[in-house]
């Protein structure tokens, strides 16, 4: 089953957001946890669906930072001054990039991007625009298992998509966290995000693929459940070799990153027409796979 649309994923996880930028509340009765950070512009639809679950938010005592890219982690800055008890989360590297300016300075850009496109006329204060760093509280180690109320969450670092992306688990729930180092799942298909390290990505995709998992939350176009979970990353793993065979392939084509990154990006867009992203930033993207590729060819 995929539950692309904010609501019950099951009895203690619920998607909240939007289709196309998910984040999650894990409820564990005493306490709760927000699982994921989205972009800014779902603030106002976050706040809507707290109230109408009538969520204490006084019970969210974390908010879980999977990875540091512009489209996840919008909503922290808002949500940090908001909900003062709750401690940001995320891996030594992530912490290290969110305390950068240039990188949250790219963050920023990108959310003031989307926030206009999305809500002309918005006033970006009332969005947690702009920031200068997002600091950190609390930094999730691999193997770490942290108690969330009556359920628990096992992290994995799970580099690739990210130098800083780590997954959770909640092994009570038999819920995998993964957000894009899972891949990203959209229109029936499985979109390869090795952004950073293709090599990683595929080892990150292995160890997660080794998780018991009967819900699979992904932090864009939605949560599957059942089989669709189940047999989540075995497709993903597949989406990485086929992409892997596609770049590598037109490279040797054209023998030009830029011309490949061009190409791949064009089949990429004629596939997923409605995908959030506008093309610049897929062409960023495939760009630095191909990048990463290249050089294992050459090397």
């Amino acid at each position: 089953m995929i539950i692309d649309h904010p609501g019950a994923v099951s009895g203690r996880i619920t998607l909240l957001g939007r289709r196309e930028s998910c984040v999650y509340l894990l409820d564990g009765g005493s306490e709760c946890a927000v699982i994921g950070g989205g972009m800014s512009y779902i603030i106002p639809d976050i706040l809507d669906q707290l109230g109408d679950l009538r969520i204490r938010e006084s019970s969210i005592r974390r908010i879980i930072i999977c990875h540091t890219h512009f489209d996840h982690v919008g909503i922290v800055p808002f949500f940090r001054k908001r909900l003062p008890q709750a401690a940001v989360c995320a891996s030594e590297r992530g912490r290290a990039m969110l305390s950068r300016p240039d990188v949250t300075g790219s963050i920023l850009d990108l959310n003031r991007f989307l926030l206009e496109r999305e809500r002309p006329g918005a006033q970006e204060e009332d969005f947690g625009l702009p920031f200068e760093i997002i600091p950190v509280d609390e930094v999730l180690r691999d193997g770490q298992r942290i108690a969330v109320g009556s359920v628990s969450l096992e992290v994995l670092e799970v580099p690739g998509h990210s130098s800083c992306s780590i997954a959770v688990y909640c092994p009570e729930e038999k819920a995998l966290f993964a957000s894009d180092a899972g891949g990203i799942p959209f229109d029936g298909k499985v979109f390869c995000a090795a952004n950073s390290n293709f090599d990683q990505y595929q080892a990150s995709l292995e160890r997660m693929s080794r998780c018991e998992t009967d819900i699979h939350c992904a932090e864009h176009y939605g949560a599957l459940s059942g089989e669709d979970a189940r047999g989540f990353m075995a497709r993903s793993m597949e989406s990485a070799r086929t992409t892997r065979r596609l770049i590598e392939d037109t490279y040797r084509k054209t023998r030009d990153v830029n011309r490949t990154a061009q190409e791949v990006t064009d089949f990429f867009v004629e596939e997923s027409s409605g995908y959030f992203l506008p093309r610049e930033v897929m062409e960023m993207v495939v760009g630095q796979m191909t990048r990463y590729l290249v050089k294992t060819l050459n090397a």
